[in-house]
């Protein structure tokens, strides 16, 4: 298969499209131009009169669009403008957003992506993706058909149980594979032609919604067990069918199902789940970061995790992982990880029933009430929050983390803000400045002691992206714990000392598309020494990658091929 696209050069990628003319090119969001079409295009595709008489550059509508945007007055207003302009004209949606990424990323994503759902059915224009209800059983194949772009390469498909901390949100979860899918093709390229977003409704346990007369979702409760499992394979199996290659990325499902589809796919189809190990390699980039602050070793990390689920228990895999390859034995290196649940420490014999998930972080130990007096008995070197318990590092915490250490890692990693454990300001003000701090949504510098810190933001979008664009970039079929641990290294390596000085474990957003790059070379490179690559190796692994990403630019129509 040829590359991923580059439109620099082609009218499509992989020559896909039959070119429209007139109204019908317009809304062609990959095609259109808008204001910027030439004369001599809008004469040879039916433009002429269509459009106002001036032309604009692309930097022209690009200083239009921003101050469209800034004008908005609330952060949903905002979404909904650049939503509106991916509809309308895609190239100078990307354009815009990867030359105001910092600015950008918090509207599109994480948080107002939350917000954006949680209104969803009153901000609905026009459908973007497929929705696949549990009334299309039997019939999936003939329903990912009606998608109208050939050649999908890449899946981010959700059934709406867990949109990041906000719950059961049903079929108005799909602005989290849309943004998921935005943010691929801004942050390491991946061409938009390619990437399908997919909610699989099944119905919603939420008596709110389905009290909702303008839900836009199935009205029952979520469909379980045997039948929810069937569906699901109905599903992998339709997509490997009609999108052969195709890489699958699970996103935002609730715990059971989310092990289970992961442990169940992995080792037969190209696929990953973010949650559990997108999270996992950006926690752990920041933990082997931090230790160029803290001078510890990795191999002497004691992390005290609140939350046991997904993201929780991925990290903590990871992490063992990553000690493994230091000469630690896998079960000395899972007793350096601990948990606290809704029911406390997490020991053998606290005499509740445990999940699959939990078992191998369950040690031999005192049972601890509450977190502050699990920090206080186990005194951690890291604190990492994953329970989306909005404050539960409250300054009792943070303090005995600081009797312990002289510079403890604090990371408040869970999604939304008002579910992040404690803020920045909080985690420097109660450290007096101590903690390595970093958060899964994004928090405004902190200057605390004459000290001015700039926390950085454990976001996914660091690692899902690249490691995507590796694993299609070689043809990979399979996505391996392995390389989630290589892109972990390579994004903990693209910390530079300035990022360290002002108290950041992670990049500037400013540079994501090299550290995507990086950590795509990482992951095709395993995929290469694995076996698993469908594409032979080239002389040249970087040349070969980033001539495969997408550039948003405008394309001449009447160049040469």
């Amino acid at each position: 298969m040829k590359n991923l696209g580059n439109t620099s050069k082609t009218l499509s990628p992989i020559g896909l499209y039959d070119l429209p003319s007139g109204p019908a090119l317009m809304d062609q969001p990959l095609l259109n131009k808008g204001t910027s079409f030439t004369k001599a295009e809008q004469d040879a595709l039916g433009l002429r009169g269509l459009l106002p008489p001036r032309i604009f550059s692309m930097e022209e509508q690009l200083e239009r669009s921003l101050a469209q945007f800034r004008g908005k007055t609330s952060p949903l207003e905002k979404y909904i403008f650049l939503v509106s302009l991916q509809h309308r004209n895609e190239t100078l949606f990307y354009r815009l957003l990867l030359d105001h990424l910092e600015e950008m990323m918090p509207i599109i994503y994480t948080p107002t992506v939350g917000e954006a759902c949680l209104e969803y059915s009153g901000i609905f224009r026009s459908p973007r993706g497929l929705w696949i209800t549990i009334e299309d059983k039997g019939k999936i194949e003939s329903v990912l058909r009606n998608w109208p772009r050939r050649g999908v390469r890449l899946i981010v498909v959700t059934d709406g149980e867990r949109i990041l901390g906000l719950g059961d949100l049903g079929a108005l979860g799909m602005g989290i594979p849309i943004g998921k899918l935005a943010l691929y093709t801004t942050c390491a390229g991946v061409h938009p032609y390619y990437c399908l977003p997919i909610t699989i409704d099944v119905g919603t346990n939420s008596e709110r919604l389905r009290g909702d007369p303008m839900y836009i979702g199935m009205n029952h409760e979520r469909t379980r067990g045997d039948v929810y499992n069937d569906f699901m394979e109905e599903f992998v199996n339709a997509v490997r069918k009609v999108f052969p290659g195709c890489l699958l990325q699970f996103e935002d499902f609730g715990n059971a199902n989310a092990f289970h589809l992961l442990e169940k796919n992995r080792d037969r189809i190209c696929c990953f789940n973010d949650d559990i190990q997108g999270t996992a390699a950006v926690a752990l980039a920041g933990i082997i970061a931090s230790a160029r602050l803290t001078g510890a070793p990795i191999e002497k990390e004691k992390l005290l995790f609140l939350g046991a689920g997904e993201a929780g228990t991925g990290i903590a895999e990871l992490f063992v992982s990553a000690l493994e390859s230091h000469g630690i034995d896998r079960e000395a290196a899972r007793r350096q990880c601990w948990f606290v649940d809704s029911k406390g420490l997490l020991v053998r014999d606290r005499g509740d029933k445990l999940p699959d998930h939990k078992k191998p972080f369950a040690h031999e130990g005192e049972h601890l009430p509450d977190l502050l007096s699990a920090v206080k008995h186990l005194k951690p070197t890291t604190l990492i929050g994953v329970a989306g318990v909005g404050g539960a590092f409250n300054q009792d915490v943070v303090e005995a983390m600081c009797a312990s250490n002289e510079r403890p890692v604090i990371f408040a990693l869970s999604n939304p803000t008002s579910s992040a454990e404690c803020t920045a300001e909080e985690a420097y003000k109660w450290s007096r400045g101590k903690a390595v701090f970093a958060s899964g949504s994004p928090f405004s510098p902190v200057t605390y002691d004459g000290q001015t810190f700039e926390p950085g933001q454990g976001n996914n979008v660091y690692i899902f992206p690249g490691v995507g664009l590796g694993a299609l970039a070689c043809g990979s079929t399979r996505v391996t714990h392995s390389m989630f641990l290589a892109a972990a290294e390579a994004l903990a390596e693209a910390v530079q000392d300035s990022d360290l000085a002002c108290g950041r474990v992670y990049p500037n957003l400013k540079g994501i598309r090299r550290v995507s790059l990086d950590i795509a070379i990482a992951v095709a490179e395993e995929a290469w020494d694995l076996g698993l690559a469908q594409v032979p190796k080239p002389e040249d692994v970087e040349t070969f990658i980033q001539e495969q990403m997408f550039e948003p630019e405008y394309r001449d129509y009447f160049c040469e091929e």
